[in-house]
């Protein structure tokens, strides 16, 4: 009874771990993504010198720790709690189970957005917050620039879906081909509508 105690404790501090470092991490992405580029699109240039090295470096320091954090705890949950082999299977069929296709497919995704960030945003931010600092604008700049803000969106995209599979295999169950695609196309176009609209909402009381 002790061991099985100390299991389940350990396994619900591990999820929540991972869900509070989570938000913490889908919460930044989201404010760079639906906030911060409206707001740099009309901040006055002489003023992005002053704003963004104080702002960024804060914001982007709990982005990328929110990412590492998450991806950590999440796949430390998913050895604890599955290395047994109970997720893998279904009793029935003996074949992978539903909640299994759904679980790596989520992994996946995350995994995905934590290599984006610590691989390819948080670099290329770095050097450019550099830049900015030194009041310098080297030619590499802008395509840096650019180059961050697409893994970034990518980022913003692939999250939707990440997020359904981190719920589907406690309130959704079911997976096929039909499902996956629909769960895909849904979360292109609330993304895409979230990115539309985010330059018009909260410029008014």
């Amino acid at each position: 009874m002790a061991i099985e105690g100390w299991y389940a404790n350990t396994v619900f501090i591990l999820r929540w771990f991972h869900i509070l470092f989570g938000i913490i991490w889908i919460g930044h992405l989201y404010f760079f993504n639906f906030v911060n580029i409206p707001f740099q699109g009309v901040l006055e240039k002489d003023l992005k010198p002053r704003v963004n090295p104080l702002l960024l470096p804060r914001a982007l320091w709990w982005f990328r720790w929110g990412a590492m954090l998450t991806f950590l705890f999440g796949w430390t949950l998913l050895f604890v709690k599955y290395s047994g082999g109970d997720l893998w299977k279904d009793a029935a069929t003996g074949m992978m189970s539903h909640r299994a296709m759904w679980i790596l497919a989520g992994a996946l995704f995350g995994s995905i957005m934590w290599f984006n960030v610590w691989f390819v945003i948080w670099p290329a931010q770095r050097q450019i917050i550099g830049w900015v600092k030194a009041a310098q604008a080297p030619p590499e700049m802008p395509a840096l620039a650019k180059r961050a803000a697409l893994f970034s969106k990518i980022n913003t995209y692939l999250s939707a879906p990440m997020l359904f599979c981190m719920i589907a295999p406690n309130n959704y169950g079911s997976i096929n081909a039909v499902t996956f695609i629909v769960v895909l196309a849904i979360s292109m176009v609330i993304v895409a509508h979230l990115y539309k609209i985010s330059t018009k909402v909260g410029t008014t009381i």
